[in-house]
């Protein structure tokens, strides 16, 4: 394939995911309903991730000049295209200019990277600067250069910026660095590509430290280190996801790439990649078999590991770079789909298959319409999950929302930030998933059992309560 078929193929695909994406029907997910609202609370940093992904969203918005959704969404295909782009450039730079246009074909086609162009994530903004600070690497290791030095602390240290996930890179780099000296660069290019990503992630470094650590223990909270145990199937359910999350030839061919190092038949570029993919699928396997993973945390080794895949195929196997575009390709195009007609894609059971996207809304302006009837100005929830719709959903409504105040730490960043305030008197819309009993009997709005999406079923309460029953329970 030629650069220019690669680059009209990336194009292709990105023109597709922009234009379905104008006609999906499903709502914010909680996780991207949270990322829009840190945008309109711009900081160094949050309760759960580093700011990257506030301020990408923010510039798109301010630019569109609307917060819909379409808008918030729009940056993971635009990045996503970006990425594929420079990584044809990468793959050019360290393998040479046969396997560019597979190369971009390849990634934009990714299963994760077609989820991730659907629902925006902080793994979008995270791959770009790594594949930035990978092509200024794979430079160094050429020559000396103060400017590429620069450019990949620059690109570290936003991918740092953008997840904690971009360490899980560094072990394998530095095994790679000691044991392969085609490896290494100079000296002078190291440190100053140390002391610039360093730089650049020192707000939210100062952010963590005068926050207590808060993006810190949250991250190693969610990784559960506190209750450690062997989990042979966690470990297994991990590794045997990574086939969805790349494709099925793609992660194949990166263990084949393993299995030919193993037997002395890789030379050095070869080894080079598998050291800056393949041990970072080992760690996350690792935490899965001992506590808790999900299947997206091993996304940094598929930078290297596409590049790897790609090159190993079109010398060994170039059926399978057909034969995996077909089926990646295939993926690529459904998912965008799976969105649009998400409320007509139903199970023999009744439930949506995309149901964790959809009913969301729906819940948030039933309690506007409630507060209205009501006469409420603040709306205050327990629940993460509805707070994150609310805040976006009811962003024009002349309502307050917050989050009840926490026992001891907050368990997210409404919790932190937006908890309702102790000067509250008056009684409040508490809107949550469980009944409520109090010394001052509240008064029971509304309850009502959604009938589509991630809530159909479950019982939603909506009470006019006095802020003292909301307190210290």
């Amino acid at each position: 394939m030629t650069a220019r078929l690669g680059l009209f193929i990336i194009l292709g695909v990105t023109l597709w995911r922009i234009v379905t994406l104008h006609f999906d029907t499903t709502d914010l997910f909680v996780d991207e309903a949270q990322y829009w609202f840190w945008s309109q609370n711009l900081d160094f940093g949050y309760y759960s991730k580093p700011p990257m992904i506030a301020w990408v969203i923010r510039a798109v918005t301010e630019l569109a000049g609307s917060t819909a959704i379409y808008w918030i969404r729009v940056s993971g295909p635009l990045i996503h295209m970006a990425t594929a782009i420079m990584l044809m450039r990468t793959a050019r730079r360290f393998v040479g200019p046969k396997i560019e246009g597979w190369t971009g074909a390849t990634f934009i086609t990714l299963p994760g990277v077609a989820l991730s162009s659907v629902f925006f994530s902080t793994d979008v903004v995270l791959l770009f600067f790594l594949t930035v600070a990978f092509w200024a690497y794979f430079g160094l290791i050429e020559k000396r250069s103060a400017g590429l030095a620069i450019l990949m602390g620059f690109a570290f240290g936003c991918a740092f910026l953008s997840k904690y996930a971009i360490l899980f890179v560094v072990p394998g780099g530095l095994i790679a660095l000691i044991l392969l000296p085609s490896a290494r660069i100079a000296w002078r290019d190291f440190f100053v590509s140390v002391i610039v990503a360093l730089a650049v992630a020192a707000p939210n470094l100062w952010w963590n430290l005068t926050h207590d650590g808060t993006t810190v223990r949250h991250t190693t909270n969610i990784a559960h280190w506190s209750k450690l145990r062997i989990d042979v199937a966690g470990g297994l359910e991990f590794f045997l996801a990574q086939f969805g999350v790349v494709g099925p030839i793609v992660f194949f061919a990166m263990l084949w790439g393993v299995a030919r190092a193993l037997k002395g038949k890789s030379d050095r570029r070869e080894t080079m990649l598998i050291w800056l993919s393949i041990p970072v699928v080992l760690m996350i396997t690792l935490q899965a078999l001992v506590a808790k993973a999900y299947a997206n945390w091993g996304v940094t080794a598929y930078i290297a590991g596409t590049i790897l895949a790609v090159w190993l195929l079109d010398r060994h196997w170039p059926k399978g770079l057909r034969v995996s575009l077909v089926i990646n390709g295939t993926a690529s195009l459904l998912f965008p789909l799976a969105a649009v007609f998400a409320h007509q894609l139903v199970l023999p059971n009744g439930s949506e298959v995309m149901k964790r996207y959809l009913g969301r809304s729906a819940i948030s302006r039933e309690a506007g319409e409630l507060a209205r009837q009501t006469a409420s100005s603040i709306i205050v929830s327990d629940s993460r999950d509805l707070l994150a719709d609310m805040f976006h959903t009811l962003r024009n409504d002349p309502v307050r929302i917050y989050a009840k105040p926490p026992v001891g730490a907050p368990d997210n960043y409404y919790e932190q930030t937006f908890a309702l305030p102790g000067d509250v008197a008056e009684r409040v819309l508490f809107v949550t998933t469980h009944s409520v009993d109090c010394a001052q009997p509240p008064e029971l709005v509304r309850s009502w059992q959604p009938t589509e999406g991630y809530y159909r079923g479950k019982t939603i309460f909506a009470y006019k309560i006095l802020p003292t029953c909301l307190a210290g329970k």
